[in-house]
């Protein structure tokens, strides 16, 4: 049975550690944080979120990208738990992109991010996946793999104008789009 976990905010030390790899994912404690993730994910309207945003240091994040309030035009798909990721290849190409975070609520930022990207992690079970990613499903990878690295989007904003809050981008971008 999942759990909703707290999901802990921009401040706490964890967000801005490097998580650990993952050993042993068939671990119980492992497997029932990925059911945990999806479920806090899905409770808090995100397209993704990373073990670090809940207190937890392992190379875990889950995409989960469906419309919802925060994200009304984002594409559907199944949420994944993506373990131990890399990117191993990636486009020249960036496109800037507005982002939103769950551990830092109320702000939006314009952030640049590859266009297209190639990666592996693996599933689940185990298994060892490849899977090449474009817009707005790469922009959520690289944005959970930035966690997993201590990384906030804040930290890829390239300018304080880039920046609005959440109450603004719900009226300027998603009501005029």
């Amino acid at each position: 049975m999942s759990q909703l976990m707290q999901v802990i905010q921009l401040g706490n030390p964890i967000l801005r550690q490097l998580a650990k790899p993952v050993e042993n994912i068939s671990d119980r404690n492992i497997q029932q944080l990925i059911d945990n993730l999806i479920a806090t994910a899905d409770n808090a309207n995100g397209v993704g979120i990373a073990a670090p945003q809940v207190a937890q240091s392992y190379q875990i994040f889950i995409v989960a990208s469906h419309p919802n309030p925060r994200y009304p035009h984002a594409p559907e798909m199944e949420p994944t738990a993506m373990i131990n990721p890399e990117i191993v290849s990636h486009s020249s190409e960036t496109i800037k992109g507005w982002e939103g975070c769950l551990s830092i609520p109320g702000i939006r930022g314009l952030v640049p991010r590859y266009k297209e990207i190639e990666v592996t992690y693996s599933d689940r079970n185990g298994q060892l996946q490849k899977q090449h990613f474009t817009d707005f499903v790469a922009r959520i990878f690289q944005h959970e793999l930035d966690h997993l690295h201590g990384i906030s989007f804040l930290d890829r904003v390239e300018s304080n104008l880039d920046l609005i809050t959440e109450q603004e981008y719900q009226k300027i971008v998603v009501n005029n789009t």
